[in-house]
């Protein structure tokens, strides 16, 4: 086992060890000790390595992750996996806003609750929440899902493409644009096997599909108010 303890080591050379594995690496897994919500933890990271973040981290962490599979346990701040191209990235505890942001692949966990905007401006990533989520989530979600087994918040999927949301608790209110739609057989699956791959128990059949009614995606006036 490799470990770092922060409180001996900057994390600029942290980061800075970890981006620079060589592909063909023996050194597989990886500690991240003693922290102090350290902001722009564990970002970057090109190689197939396991991270593991030991406690409460800050803004931003395992950003633009790529293969790499970063594991938070502890809470996080804004922005974590912010831009992830792929990999998996699991938070034990609870994040803060925008988790996920403008990521466009890969596997976001969050075993808490997320903060408002969680999945702003998603791009492919699919993202996972056991708990609630706050307001604005998924606004702008371009493609990828959105799965929150607790409650949504206000003005779920606001003006968005073709992300696809799932939600089993309660929606406080939609977006504009969003609408329900049929869970079919087919979206039960689907649904299914990516609670499965997220660790996530739950009934895929219990869960509501939300998703795109795509009346902006070309401007007309008389839904001009919406816009």
């Amino acid at each position: 086992m490799n470990a770092f303890d922060l409180t001996k080591t900057p994390l600029r050379d942290v980061n800075q060890k970890l981006q620079s594995l060589p592909a063909d690496t023996n050194e597989k897994v990886w500690h991240l000790n003693n922290l102090h919500g350290e902001h722009a933890c564990a970002v970057g990271l090109t190689q197939p390595i396991e991270v593991h973040i030991n406690g409460h981290i800050g803004y931003y962490a395992a950003g633009m992750n790529q293969k790499a599979t970063v594991v938070i346990h502890g809470q996080c701040g804004v922005g974590v996996a912010e831009n992830m191209m792929s990999g998996e990235v699991r938070v034990k505890g609870t994040a803060s806003s925008a988790a996920g942001a403008t990521a466009q692949g890969g596997l976001l966990v969050i075993e808490g609750d997320a903060g408002t905007r969680c999945g702003i401006s998603m791009k492919g990533v699919d993202i996972v929440v056991k708990g609630s989520v706050g307001a604005m989530s998924a606004f702008m979600a371009q493609s990828g899902a959105l799965v929150v087994c607790g409650d949504a918040g206000a003005s779920l999927g606001d003006s968005i493409y073709e992300a696809r949301l799932y939600v089993q608790g309660k929606v406080e209110s939609l977006g504009s644009d969003c609408i329900e739609k049929k869970m079919t057989p087919h979206h039960v699956e689907k649904l299914g096997r990516l609670l499965k791959k997220a660790g996530i128990d739950a009934d895929p059949s219990k869960f509501k599909r939300y998703g795109s009614k795509r009346s902006l995606y070309n401007f007309h006036v008389d839904n001009v108010d919406a816009y």
